[in-house]
Protein backbone atom coordinates (compact mmCIF):
# COMPACT_ATOMS: atom_id res chain seq x y z
CA UNK A 1 0.00 0.00 0.00
CA UNK A 2 0.67 3.35 -0.65
CA UNK A 3 1.02 5.50 2.72
CA UNK A 4 1.56 8.70 3.72
CA UNK A 5 2.84 9.16 6.89
CA UNK A 6 2.48 13.33 8.56
CA UNK A 7 4.72 14.03 11.33
CA UNK A 8 7.46 11.49 10.13
CA UNK A 9 10.05 13.32 11.56
CA UNK A 10 8.53 13.41 15.10
CA UNK A 11 8.51 10.69 18.31
CA UNK A 12 6.20 8.48 16.78
CA UNK A 13 6.60 9.01 13.29
CA UNK A 14 10.16 7.61 13.54
CA UNK A 15 9.49 4.55 15.22
CA UNK A 16 6.72 3.74 12.68
CA UNK A 17 8.57 4.30 9.67
CA UNK A 18 11.00 1.71 9.54
CA UNK A 19 7.86 -0.92 10.50
CA UNK A 20 6.37 0.33 7.78
CA UNK A 21 9.11 -0.38 5.37
CA UNK A 22 9.95 -3.24 6.70
CA UNK A 23 6.59 -4.66 6.09
CA UNK A 24 6.57 -4.01 2.03
CA UNK A 25 4.69 -0.54 2.14
CA UNK A 26 5.12 2.73 0.07
CA UNK A 27 6.33 5.48 1.96
CA UNK A 28 5.41 9.51 1.57
CA UNK A 29 6.82 10.87 3.96
CA UNK A 30 5.40 14.26 5.35
CA UNK A 31 7.25 16.94 6.40
CA UNK A 32 7.95 20.97 6.72
CA UNK A 33 10.99 21.01 5.93
CA UNK A 34 12.83 17.99 4.62
CA UNK A 35 16.49 18.60 5.52
CA UNK A 36 14.99 17.92 9.31
CA UNK A 37 14.05 14.51 8.29
CA UNK A 38 16.51 12.21 10.70
CA UNK A 39 16.85 8.95 9.13
CA UNK A 40 20.15 7.21 7.41
CA UNK A 41 20.95 7.72 3.86
CA UNK A 42 20.01 4.10 3.33
CA UNK A 43 16.10 5.03 4.46
CA UNK A 44 15.90 8.31 2.60
CA UNK A 45 16.72 6.09 -0.93
CA UNK A 46 13.42 3.60 0.35
CA UNK A 47 10.87 6.78 0.69
CA UNK A 48 9.40 9.32 -0.79
CA UNK A 49 9.61 12.66 0.74
CA UNK A 50 7.11 15.89 0.43
CA UNK A 51 7.62 19.07 2.36
CA UNK A 52 3.88 20.56 3.27
CA UNK A 53 3.26 23.40 6.11
CA UNK A 54 -0.49 22.75 7.08
CA UNK A 55 -0.63 25.70 8.72
CA UNK A 56 -0.54 27.45 5.25
CA UNK A 57 -3.25 27.55 2.75
CA UNK A 58 -2.86 24.53 0.86
CA UNK A 59 -1.77 23.81 -2.56
CA UNK A 60 -3.63 20.71 -3.71
CA UNK A 61 -1.62 19.99 -6.18
CA UNK A 62 1.30 18.23 -3.85
CA UNK A 63 0.07 15.11 -3.29
CA UNK A 64 -0.02 12.00 -5.53
CA UNK A 65 -3.80 10.59 -6.28
CA UNK A 66 -2.58 7.21 -5.55
CA UNK A 67 -2.27 7.04 -1.52
CA UNK A 68 -4.32 4.55 0.15
CA UNK A 69 -4.00 5.20 3.78
CA UNK A 70 -2.29 7.85 5.89
CA UNK A 71 -1.14 8.45 9.50
CA UNK A 72 -1.74 11.79 10.66
CA UNK A 73 0.59 12.72 13.67
CA UNK A 74 0.58 16.48 13.35
CA UNK A 75 0.65 17.98 17.37
CA UNK A 76 1.27 21.65 18.19
CA UNK A 77 0.86 21.42 21.87
CA UNK A 78 4.68 22.11 22.21
CA UNK A 79 4.63 24.77 19.83
CA UNK A 80 2.22 27.19 22.01
CA UNK A 81 0.94 28.02 25.13
CA UNK A 82 -2.00 30.13 23.95
CA UNK A 83 -2.84 29.32 20.49
CA UNK A 84 -2.12 25.56 19.90
CA UNK A 85 -5.24 24.43 19.65
CA UNK A 86 -6.31 26.74 16.85
CA UNK A 87 -3.08 25.49 14.60
CA UNK A 88 -4.32 22.10 15.14
CA UNK A 89 -7.97 22.70 13.93
CA UNK A 90 -6.28 24.77 11.13
CA UNK A 91 -3.80 21.97 10.45
CA UNK A 92 -6.74 18.74 10.56
CA UNK A 93 -8.78 21.50 8.17
CA UNK A 94 -5.95 21.89 5.66
CA UNK A 95 -5.50 17.65 5.77
CA UNK A 96 -9.03 16.97 4.86
CA UNK A 97 -8.26 19.35 2.04
CA UNK A 98 -5.14 18.06 0.73
CA UNK A 99 -6.17 14.03 1.24
CA UNK A 100 -9.96 15.47 -1.03
CA UNK A 101 -8.00 15.39 -3.87
CA UNK A 102 -6.49 11.50 -3.65
CA UNK A 103 -8.09 8.49 -3.68
CA UNK A 104 -7.30 7.70 0.13
CA UNK A 105 -9.35 4.81 1.80
CA UNK A 106 -8.59 5.46 5.50
CA UNK A 107 -6.62 8.09 7.61
CA UNK A 108 -5.35 6.98 11.30
CA UNK A 109 -5.17 9.38 13.94
CA UNK A 110 -3.09 9.45 17.59
CA UNK A 111 -4.92 10.91 19.79
CA UNK A 112 -5.41 11.17 23.37
CA UNK A 113 -7.83 9.51 26.26
CA UNK A 114 -10.84 11.89 26.41
CA UNK A 115 -13.51 10.53 28.35
CA UNK A 116 -13.57 13.09 31.38
CA UNK A 117 -16.24 15.86 31.08
CA UNK A 118 -14.25 18.43 32.03
CA UNK A 119 -11.16 18.40 29.98
CA UNK A 120 -7.63 20.63 29.74
CA UNK A 121 -6.79 22.75 26.70
CA UNK A 122 -4.67 20.08 25.26
CA UNK A 123 -7.18 16.63 25.39
CA UNK A 124 -9.82 18.90 24.36
CA UNK A 125 -7.87 20.10 21.47
CA UNK A 126 -7.00 16.70 20.65
CA UNK A 127 -11.03 15.88 20.72
CA UNK A 128 -11.76 18.86 18.55
CA UNK A 129 -9.25 17.33 15.72
CA UNK A 130 -10.56 13.97 15.81
CA UNK A 131 -14.25 15.93 15.05
CA UNK A 132 -12.65 17.80 12.13
CA UNK A 133 -10.89 14.72 10.86
CA UNK A 134 -14.33 12.66 10.91
CA UNK A 135 -15.66 15.57 8.26
CA UNK A 136 -13.35 14.58 6.11
CA UNK A 137 -13.74 12.26 2.96
CA UNK A 138 -12.29 8.70 4.16
CA UNK A 139 -12.97 6.66 6.47
CA UNK A 140 -11.06 7.49 10.16
CA UNK A 141 -9.76 5.30 13.04
CA UNK A 142 -8.80 6.68 16.37
CA UNK A 143 -6.64 5.34 18.37
CA UNK A 144 -6.51 7.35 21.89
CA UNK A 145 -3.72 6.80 23.62
CA UNK A 146 -2.74 7.28 27.81
CA UNK A 147 0.43 8.17 28.17
CA UNK A 148 3.51 6.59 26.43
CA UNK A 149 6.28 5.04 27.58
CA UNK A 150 9.59 4.51 26.11
CA UNK A 151 12.87 5.34 25.55
CA UNK A 152 12.87 8.92 24.73
CA UNK A 153 9.37 9.65 24.83
CA UNK A 154 8.62 12.85 26.79
CA UNK A 155 6.93 11.35 29.92
CA UNK A 156 9.36 9.18 29.97
CA UNK A 157 12.31 11.72 29.91
CA UNK A 158 10.12 13.92 32.43
CA UNK A 159 10.10 10.55 35.04
CA UNK A 160 13.58 9.79 34.61
CA UNK A 161 15.04 13.26 34.93
CA UNK A 162 12.71 13.80 38.02
CA UNK A 163 13.61 10.40 39.75
CA UNK A 164 17.28 10.35 39.16
CA UNK A 165 18.00 14.23 40.48
CA UNK A 166 15.73 14.71 43.06
CA UNK A 167 15.81 11.68 45.90
CA UNK A 168 13.58 13.87 47.85
CA UNK A 169 10.34 15.61 45.63
CA UNK A 170 7.82 18.12 46.72
CA UNK A 171 5.40 17.91 44.60
CA UNK A 172 1.98 19.22 43.67
CA UNK A 173 -1.26 17.59 44.04
CA UNK A 174 -1.24 16.51 40.67
CA UNK A 175 0.86 13.76 41.54
CA UNK A 176 -2.56 11.67 42.58
CA UNK A 177 -4.70 12.10 39.62
CA UNK A 178 -5.13 8.78 38.16
CA UNK A 179 -3.86 8.26 34.19
CA UNK A 180 -3.26 4.69 32.34
CA UNK A 181 0.27 4.40 30.77
CA UNK A 182 1.22 2.33 27.78
CA UNK A 183 3.87 0.84 26.06
CA UNK A 184 5.78 2.48 22.95
CA UNK A 185 5.58 -1.07 21.80
CA UNK A 186 2.10 -1.37 21.84
CA UNK A 187 1.00 1.52 20.57
CA UNK A 188 2.94 0.67 17.45
CA UNK A 189 1.33 -2.44 17.39
CA UNK A 190 -2.15 -0.99 17.54
CA UNK A 191 -1.03 1.87 14.45
CA UNK A 192 -0.32 -1.02 12.66
CA UNK A 193 -2.91 -3.60 13.38
CA UNK A 194 -5.87 -1.24 12.17
CA UNK A 195 -4.42 -0.76 9.41
CA UNK A 196 -6.48 -1.18 6.21
CA UNK A 197 -8.66 -3.15 8.63
CA UNK A 198 -12.08 -2.57 7.52
CA UNK A 199 -13.64 -3.44 10.90
CA UNK A 200 -12.06 -0.24 12.70
CA UNK A 201 -13.22 2.29 9.86
CA UNK A 202 -14.86 5.32 11.23
CA UNK A 203 -14.20 4.39 15.30
CA UNK A 204 -12.62 5.43 18.01
CA UNK A 205 -10.75 3.28 20.56
CA UNK A 206 -8.89 3.44 23.59
CA UNK A 207 -5.70 2.41 24.21
CA UNK A 208 -3.65 1.86 27.24
CA UNK A 209 -1.50 -0.38 29.52
CA UNK A 210 -3.41 -3.15 32.37
CA UNK A 211 -2.49 -0.31 34.91
CA UNK A 212 -4.34 2.52 35.82
CA UNK A 213 -1.61 4.16 38.43
CA UNK A 214 -1.31 7.65 39.75
CA UNK A 215 1.97 10.36 38.39
CA UNK A 216 3.57 9.37 42.07
CA UNK A 217 3.39 5.97 41.28
CA UNK A 218 4.33 5.97 38.24
CA UNK A 219 7.49 7.88 39.83
CA UNK A 220 7.73 5.26 43.14
CA UNK A 221 7.66 2.10 40.28
CA UNK A 222 10.71 3.69 38.32
CA UNK A 223 12.46 4.22 41.44
CA UNK A 224 12.16 0.94 42.30
CA UNK A 225 12.92 -0.41 38.74
CA UNK A 226 16.05 1.70 38.61
CA UNK A 227 16.95 0.57 42.05
CA UNK A 228 17.23 3.98 43.93
CA UNK A 229 15.83 5.12 47.08
CA UNK A 230 12.59 8.45 46.59
CA UNK A 231 11.16 10.24 49.10
CA UNK A 232 7.77 11.96 47.81
CA UNK A 233 6.32 14.81 49.80
CA UNK A 234 3.17 16.16 48.22
CA UNK A 235 2.20 19.90 48.78
CA UNK A 236 -1.19 21.19 48.97
CA UNK A 237 -0.90 24.46 47.58
CA UNK A 238 1.24 24.43 44.12
CA UNK A 239 -0.15 27.29 41.61
CA UNK A 240 -0.40 25.45 38.07
CA UNK A 241 2.92 28.18 37.04
CA UNK A 242 4.49 26.88 39.53
CA UNK A 243 4.61 23.31 38.84
CA UNK A 244 5.33 24.43 35.58
CA UNK A 245 8.47 26.18 36.62
CA UNK A 246 9.17 23.10 38.63
CA UNK A 247 9.15 20.82 35.92
CA UNK A 248 11.02 22.99 33.48
CA UNK A 249 13.94 23.75 35.93
CA UNK A 250 14.34 20.35 36.74
CA UNK A 251 13.41 18.43 33.75
CA UNK A 252 14.93 18.44 29.60
CA UNK A 253 11.26 19.55 28.75
CA UNK A 254 10.37 22.70 27.47
CA UNK A 255 8.65 25.14 29.26
CA UNK A 256 5.61 25.51 26.67
CA UNK A 257 5.23 21.82 26.78
CA UNK A 258 5.52 22.05 30.70
CA UNK A 259 2.94 24.32 30.82
CA UNK A 260 0.75 22.58 29.07
CA UNK A 261 1.75 19.12 30.43
CA UNK A 262 0.56 20.66 33.66
CA UNK A 263 -2.99 21.95 32.50
CA UNK A 264 -3.83 18.39 31.52
CA UNK A 265 -2.23 16.59 34.60
CA UNK A 266 -5.24 17.27 36.92
CA UNK A 267 -7.41 15.84 34.77
CA UNK A 268 -7.62 11.95 35.01
CA UNK A 269 -6.89 9.96 32.00
CA UNK A 270 -8.20 6.41 32.01
CA UNK A 271 -9.53 4.09 29.17
CA UNK A 272 -12.91 3.04 29.16
CA UNK A 273 -13.00 -0.22 26.69
CA UNK A 274 -10.51 -2.98 25.35
CA UNK A 275 -12.23 -3.70 22.11
CA UNK A 276 -9.45 -3.19 20.04
CA UNK A 277 -6.68 -4.91 22.32
CA UNK A 278 -9.79 -8.43 21.57
CA UNK A 279 -9.93 -7.30 17.87
CA UNK A 280 -6.57 -7.39 17.43
CA UNK A 281 -5.57 -9.80 19.75
CA UNK A 282 -2.83 -7.45 21.57
CA UNK A 283 -1.88 -7.88 25.04
CA UNK A 284 -0.28 -4.88 26.44
CA UNK A 285 2.71 -4.74 29.02
CA UNK A 286 2.86 -3.49 32.39
CA UNK A 287 4.39 -0.04 33.29
CA UNK A 288 6.96 -1.74 34.72
CA UNK A 289 7.96 -3.83 31.80
CA UNK A 290 7.40 -0.97 29.46
CA UNK A 291 10.35 0.76 31.89
CA UNK A 292 12.66 -1.98 31.34
CA UNK A 293 12.33 -2.67 28.26
CA UNK A 294 12.88 1.54 27.59
CA UNK A 295 16.16 0.99 29.51
CA UNK A 296 17.49 -2.05 27.19
CA UNK A 297 17.33 -0.09 24.70
CA UNK A 298 19.09 3.03 26.28
CA UNK A 299 21.70 0.47 27.50
CA UNK A 300 22.28 -0.97 24.49
CA UNK A 301 22.30 2.84 22.19
CA UNK A 302 19.21 1.65 20.34
CA UNK A 303 17.13 4.47 20.90
CA UNK A 304 14.94 5.20 17.95
CA UNK A 305 13.89 8.51 18.38
CA UNK A 306 14.05 11.25 21.32
CA UNK A 307 10.78 14.01 21.47
CA UNK A 308 14.22 16.15 22.52
CA UNK A 309 15.09 16.07 18.26
CA UNK A 310 11.76 17.47 17.91
CA UNK A 311 12.11 21.26 16.81
CA UNK A 312 9.91 21.98 19.51
CA UNK A 313 12.39 20.96 22.25
CA UNK A 314 14.07 24.37 20.70
CA UNK A 315 13.90 27.95 19.93
CA UNK A 316 13.15 27.43 16.24
CA UNK A 317 10.15 25.32 15.16
CA UNK A 318 10.27 26.31 11.64
CA UNK A 319 12.70 27.64 9.10
CA UNK A 320 15.62 25.94 10.60
CA UNK A 321 17.37 25.68 7.37
CA UNK A 322 17.97 28.55 6.77
CA UNK A 323 20.97 29.00 9.03
CA UNK A 324 22.65 26.05 6.99
CA UNK A 325 24.49 28.91 4.88
CA UNK A 326 27.07 30.39 7.64
CA UNK A 327 26.94 34.45 6.82
CA UNK A 328 30.17 35.93 6.04
CA UNK A 329 29.26 39.59 6.51
CA UNK A 330 28.40 41.55 9.91
CA UNK A 331 29.75 38.57 11.80
CA UNK A 332 32.64 37.84 14.60
CA UNK A 333 34.28 34.95 14.40
CA UNK A 334 37.06 32.53 16.68
CA UNK A 335 38.76 30.63 13.92
CA UNK A 336 40.68 27.80 15.10
CA UNK A 337 42.79 25.03 12.76
CA UNK A 338 45.01 22.15 13.32
CA UNK A 339 47.33 19.31 10.82
CA UNK A 340 46.19 15.81 11.77
CA UNK A 341 47.27 12.75 10.81
CA UNK A 342 43.96 10.48 11.14
CA UNK A 343 41.47 11.89 10.03
CA UNK A 344 38.64 9.49 10.68
CA UNK A 345 39.97 8.82 14.28
CA UNK A 346 39.59 12.89 14.44
CA UNK A 347 36.07 12.62 13.23
CA UNK A 348 34.78 9.84 15.37
CA UNK A 349 35.55 11.79 18.00
CA UNK A 350 33.71 14.80 16.77
CA UNK A 351 30.89 12.78 16.08
CA UNK A 352 30.56 11.77 19.91
CA UNK A 353 30.88 15.32 21.15
CA UNK A 354 28.19 16.58 23.33
CA UNK A 355 25.77 14.74 25.57
CA UNK A 356 27.35 12.02 28.21
CA UNK A 357 31.08 12.76 25.80
CA UNK A 358 30.80 16.28 27.03
CA UNK A 359 32.67 19.37 24.82
CA UNK A 360 36.25 17.72 25.65
CA UNK A 361 37.85 21.00 27.39
CA UNK A 362 36.24 22.69 30.23
CA UNK A 363 32.89 20.74 30.51
CA UNK A 364 32.28 22.81 34.04
CA UNK A 365 31.83 25.79 31.60
CA UNK A 366 29.77 24.49 29.13
CA UNK A 367 26.98 23.63 32.35
CA UNK A 368 27.33 27.23 34.09
CA UNK A 369 26.32 28.61 30.38
CA UNK A 370 24.17 25.32 30.65
CA UNK A 371 22.47 26.64 33.80
CA UNK A 372 22.44 30.50 32.94
CA UNK A 373 20.66 29.48 29.48
CA UNK A 374 17.41 27.78 31.40
CA UNK A 375 17.73 30.39 34.36
CA UNK A 376 16.87 32.75 31.50
CA UNK A 377 13.93 30.51 29.53
CA UNK A 378 16.58 28.37 27.42
CA UNK A 379 17.12 24.92 26.50
CA UNK A 380 20.10 24.19 28.64
CA UNK A 381 21.87 21.21 28.35
CA UNK A 382 19.48 18.76 29.55
CA UNK A 383 18.81 17.54 26.03
CA UNK A 384 21.55 15.91 25.64
CA UNK A 385 22.33 13.43 22.50
CA UNK A 386 19.89 10.94 21.36
CA UNK A 387 22.98 8.43 20.41
CA UNK A 388 26.40 8.50 21.78
CA UNK A 389 28.23 8.55 18.48
CA UNK A 390 25.52 8.87 15.43
CA UNK A 391 24.50 12.38 14.59
CA UNK A 392 21.77 13.25 11.76
CA UNK A 393 20.35 16.72 10.52
CA UNK A 394 18.07 18.39 12.75
CA UNK A 395 18.77 16.19 15.63
CA UNK A 396 19.31 18.32 19.14
CA UNK A 397 23.03 18.00 20.24
CA UNK A 398 22.53 19.95 24.49
CA UNK A 399 22.02 23.27 23.35
CA UNK A 400 22.89 22.78 19.54
CA UNK A 401 20.99 21.65 16.59
CA UNK A 402 22.58 19.78 14.01
CA UNK A 403 22.26 22.26 10.23
CA UNK A 404 24.52 19.52 8.59
CA UNK A 405 26.31 15.99 9.73
CA UNK A 406 27.89 15.17 6.41
CA UNK A 407 31.00 11.96 7.44
CA UNK A 408 31.81 11.66 3.51
CA UNK A 409 32.33 15.35 3.33
CA UNK A 410 33.86 15.70 6.64
CA UNK A 411 31.76 18.33 8.24
CA UNK A 412 29.44 19.34 11.27
CA UNK A 413 27.73 22.48 11.18
CA UNK A 414 25.63 23.01 14.30
CA UNK A 415 23.26 26.38 14.96
CA UNK A 416 22.79 27.64 18.26
CA UNK A 417 19.39 27.18 20.23
CA UNK A 418 21.03 28.88 23.56
CA UNK A 419 19.64 32.22 24.53
CA UNK A 420 22.36 34.59 23.08
CA UNK A 421 21.65 38.32 21.30
CA UNK A 422 22.39 37.02 18.35
CA UNK A 423 23.32 34.02 15.98
CA UNK A 424 25.84 31.51 16.68
CA UNK A 425 27.02 28.60 14.94
CA UNK A 426 30.14 26.02 15.32
CA UNK A 427 31.88 24.31 12.69
CA UNK A 428 34.39 21.67 11.99
CA UNK A 429 35.44 20.54 8.72
CA UNK A 430 38.48 18.48 7.81
CA UNK A 431 40.08 19.61 4.11
CA UNK A 432 41.62 17.76 1.64
CA UNK A 433 44.88 18.28 2.96
CA UNK A 434 44.02 16.48 6.60
CA UNK A 435 43.79 20.42 8.37
CA UNK A 436 41.02 20.18 10.84
CA UNK A 437 38.90 23.47 11.27
CA UNK A 438 36.97 24.62 13.72
CA UNK A 439 35.12 27.76 13.26
CA UNK A 440 32.56 29.29 15.69
CA UNK A 441 30.70 32.15 13.88
CA UNK A 442 28.50 35.11 15.79
CA UNK A 443 26.18 37.48 14.16
CA UNK A 444 25.79 40.04 17.15
CA UNK A 445 22.20 41.70 17.20
CA UNK A 446 23.45 45.53 17.74
CA UNK A 447 25.60 46.99 20.41
CA UNK A 448 24.56 44.66 23.27
CA UNK A 449 25.01 41.59 21.26
CA UNK A 450 28.77 42.59 20.35
CA UNK A 451 29.49 43.45 23.80
CA UNK A 452 28.35 39.70 24.60
CA UNK A 453 30.62 38.50 22.11
CA UNK A 454 33.90 40.46 23.41
CA UNK A 455 32.88 39.55 27.00
CA UNK A 456 33.27 36.01 25.95
CA UNK A 457 36.35 36.20 24.05
CA UNK A 458 38.20 35.38 27.22
CA UNK A 459 36.34 32.16 27.66
CA UNK A 460 36.46 31.51 23.92
CA UNK A 461 40.28 31.45 24.15
CA UNK A 462 40.45 28.67 26.09
CA UNK A 463 37.38 26.29 25.71
CA UNK A 464 37.85 26.65 21.88
CA UNK A 465 41.50 26.35 21.97
CA UNK A 466 41.27 23.29 24.50
CA UNK A 467 38.66 21.57 22.27
CA UNK A 468 40.51 21.41 19.30
CA UNK A 469 43.38 20.43 20.96
CA UNK A 470 42.21 16.99 22.45
CA UNK A 471 39.58 16.10 19.42
CA UNK A 472 42.93 15.72 17.20
CA UNK A 473 44.73 14.56 20.65
CA UNK A 474 46.02 10.39 20.75
CA UNK A 475 43.80 10.61 24.06
CA UNK A 476 40.61 9.40 23.44
CA UNK A 477 37.47 10.61 26.23
CA UNK A 478 35.70 7.73 27.49
CA UNK A 479 32.22 8.06 27.45
CA UNK A 480 30.37 7.52 30.64
CA UNK A 481 28.19 4.52 29.81
CA UNK A 482 25.09 4.82 32.26
CA UNK A 483 21.16 4.39 31.79
CA UNK A 484 19.82 7.87 32.98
Amino acid sequence: MRILLTGANGYIGMRLLPLLLDAGHDIICCVRDKDRLSIDHEMIKKVSIIEIDFLEDPNTTILPNDIDIAYYLIHSMSSSTSDFDKKEEVSAQNFNVYVAQTNIKQVIYLSGIVNEKNLSKHLWSRKNVEETLYKGDFNLTVLRSGIIVGSGSSSFEIIRDLCEKLPVMLTPRWVNTKTHPIAIRDVLSFMTGVLGNAKCYNQSFDISGPNVITYKQMLLLYAKVRGIRLLILTLPVMTPKLSSYWLYFVTSTSYKLALNLVDSMSIPVIANDNRLQKLLGIEPMTYTKALELAFIKIEQNQVVSSWKDSMISGRFDKDIQKYVTVPKKGCLRDNKKIKIDDPNRVIEKIWAIGGETGWYYGDWMWKIRGHIDKFFGGVGLRRGRTNPDKINSGDALDFWRVLVADKNEKRLLLFAEMKVPGEAWLEFDIDKNNILHQTATFRPRGLWGRLYWYLMVPFHYFIFGGMIRNITSDKIKKVRQKAN
